[in-house]
């Protein structure tokens, strides 16, 4: 794709074009271990993990009320029963239930074997130990099943799967204690620039602050991943050329920012030629057009556009479905919901474009506003943005009024 605002003599890549190129790349991480379920949460099973237990384990209620035999109340008439004993949660009834019988229960409770229905306490009335039923009362209510949520050796979770808090919960209650999942994935990041500066030191001429490693190091807050920050590389070819070659040899993954462009003093794209290999440079995206992706030896590299906008969109375009599929998990791509624009969006022909956007539901309609100036070095605009608005490549503009693609940072708005 040739982009009309620019000097590109040949295609770039599209985003799903880049993916694809991912894909075929990136293998799932080597290397597993087993942890306890305490500290599985955000992390990816290397295995599947079936159920060593029905689920109910054993017949009990869904209610507070009083457990009974169905054929007690089969005639459809008001009854009484005369009420033998409590069976508690953790604490079942001991006893034997006869016709004409009830036993007073309680929430998971286990039922007595005898009884099969149960009718909620707020549907009766109680003189002494005569429990009083009213007509019509219904049968084979209330009573959880043996197996009825999971049976025993079924499927719990499925290898890939990235443990949520409830997956947790539905392990636990399986009796699973330990989980067998994929290491952590080793990533180095760092910066490059000899106009950044380190936070706390005074800015001189020409000088700004380093943003993109503090927004690596919230993007990859990820239980999954074990990052290292090797802080600021200056615009010095063997001192780039030694950053990178030398966390290759401890790491899964180097991300830097910064020295991808075609300036004279940008080495990215020259040392990686060198030490590694270069499977594409730039994308039909913007903001982040100079992006790279490559690998030395074992270890894979993204090099992202120094420009802190750009960096953020091209990380979560393109960095963060690699990173899913190393961690084992399949790559997904971000939700995308239709919305009215009520804003004018200026755009050309040519790439795929990520405007930062502020998303609002009224009445169960979808509405987009522009989030503000879109340049990529405007961080502000980003702050306030709760989603991207997506235009294609041979989109020449918005109108008010007009309908858009967007992709919502969260799902509450």
């Amino acid at each position: 794709m040739i982009d009309a605002c620019s000097l590109e003599k040949t295609p770039m890549l599209t985003v799903s074009d880049a993916l694809e190129r991912i894909r075929m790349a990136i293998p799932v991480i080597n290397g597993e271990e087993i942890i306890t379920l305490k500290t599985a949460l955000g992390r990816v099973l290397a295995e599947d993990v079936y159920s060593a237990i029905n689920i109910p384990h054993e017949r009990n209620s869904a209610m507070d009320g009083y457990a009974f035999i169905s054929e007690d109340a089969a005639d459809t008439q008001p009854l009484t029963l005369q009420l033998i004993g409590i069976s508690w949660a953790g604490k079942p009834f001991q006893g034997q239930l006869q016709r004409g019988q009830c036993v007073r229960i309680f929430t998971g409770a286990v039922l007595p074997a005898q009884a099969d229905s149960v009718i909620m306490q707020e549907h009766i009335q109680r003189d002494g130990e005569q429990i009083h039923f009213p007509a019509n009362t219904n049968i084979h209510q209330n009573v959880r099943a043996i197996g009825e949520d999971v049976a025993q050796d079924s499927l719990l979770c499925v290898q890939g799967k990235k443990l949520t808090a409830v997956d947790l919960a539905l392990l636990a209650t399986a009796g699973v204690g330990t989980v067998n999942v994929y290491r952590r994935l080793n990533i180095a990041i760092f910066s490059t620039g000899d106009e950044l500066a380190a936070l706390g030191h005074p800015l001189s001429t020409g000088q700004i602050y380093d943003s993109n490693r503090y927004l690596l190091i919230g993007l990859l807050n990820d239980p999954c991943f074990h990052v290292t920050d090797l802080g600021v590389i200056r615009d010095n070819k063997q001192a780039l050329s030694d950053a990178f070659t030398t966390a290759a040899n401890n790491h899964d993954v180097i991300i830097s920012t910064g020295g991808a462009s075609v300036g004279d003093a940008d080495y990215v794209k020259e040392v990686l030629t060198e030490c590694g290999h270069i499977n594409f440079w730039k994308l039909a995206i913007k903001p982040g057009k100079p992006l790279t992706f490559g690998n030395i030896g074992a270890c894979y590299f993204f090099g992202l556009p120094g420009n802190p906008v750009s960096a953020q969109v091209t990380f979560q375009q393109i960095v963060a479905p690699a990173l899913q599929q190393f961690t084992g998990t399949a790559m997904t791509r971000p939700l995308q919901l239709s919305a009215i624009c009520t804003s004018v969006l200026k755009k050309s022909a040519g790439r795929q474009e990520f405007q930062r956007g502020i998303l609002r539901n009224e009445h169960g309609k979808l509405f987009v506003d522009s989030a503000g100036h879109q340049g990529s070095n405007i961080l502000s605009a980003l702050s306030v943005a709760n989603c991207y608005i997506v235009l294609s490549s041979d989109c020449q503009g918005v109108d008010v009024g007009d309908k858009v693609i967007v992709e919502p940072f969260s799902v509450f708005l």
